[in-house]
């Protein structure tokens, strides 16, 4: 098994709140390294050297790769233990049918209900992502990870006026999945989704839900093409 990056090993304390808290951050470290194609598709995860890696019981670890097997991240072999799931051209395009779906929805009802303190959000993550794409242009590939990190709050923050907990939970699960493809392909898309971006944040602070509607679904399809493009998914 590829060896992940490094993360803090939080200090064990002998009660079941610190357990539960250890594998919390070890389940969030193990998903983040699938999605960033630290763990590539198909890898075997081998109990007792991820164990290792990770600093968490072999116990709480099938636990953790369980719940991932329900995201469909991981796939559960039974007796043979668990691998992360393979990418492909089919998943790809399921993913992002289901997250136009839920995006375009969560826009009209966030738009509809949107507070001073919503276009504040927007605001303020629509500039930390701006900064990171002038760096990517720039040619800084070192601010691929701040910008997955940032692209993802910046679409959060258009969609969270939307008061719906379920389709936030169910959004940022089927966000993650797509990004993982994007990760995978291993290349910006260039100054296409900086524009998209731009595009979308006038747009959300106009509250223009049938234009922001389009650019979503525009993004989302020239992103998978960009994925498909790459080579590098079957």
């Amino acid at each position: 098994m590829a060896a992940p990056r490094n993360i803090d090993k939080p200090m064990l304390k002998a009660t079941a709140e610190a357990w539960e808290t250890i594998s919390d951050v070890v389940f969030r470290q193990i998903r983040q390294d699938i999605i960033s194609g630290a763990l590539a598709p198909g890898t075997k995860i081998k109990l007792e050297q991820a164990k290792e890696h990770y600093s968490i019981s072999v116990s709480s670890l099938r636990e953790i790769l369980s719940r991932l097997a329900m995201e469909n991240l991981v796939l559960a072999e039974g007796q043979r233990g668990f691998e992360v799931s393979q990418a492909s051209r089919k998943e790809l395009e399921e993913l992002a049918d289901l997250r136009t779906l839920l995006e375009t929805h969560a826009i009209g009802l966030s738009f509809a209900s949107g507070t001073l303190e919503w276009e504040g959000r927007i605001v303020a993550a629509h500039h930390k992502l701006a900064a990171a794409e002038r760096k990517l242009l720039a040619g800084d590939a070192s601010r691929t990870i701040d910008w997955v990190r940032y692209d993802w709050e910046f679409h959060q923050a258009i969609v969270s006026a939307c008061n719906s907990a379920t389709l936030m939970a169910t959004l940022s699960s089927v966000f993650d999945r797509f990004q993982r493809y994007h990760m995978l392909a291993q290349s910006f898309r260039g100054k296409a989704v900086v524009d998209d971006h731009k595009l979308l944040f006038e747009l959300a602070l106009k509250r223009d839900v049938e234009g922001a509607r389009a650019i979503i679904r525009r993004h989302i399809q020239s992103g998978v093409e960009h994925v498909l493009t790459s080579g590098r998914i079957g």
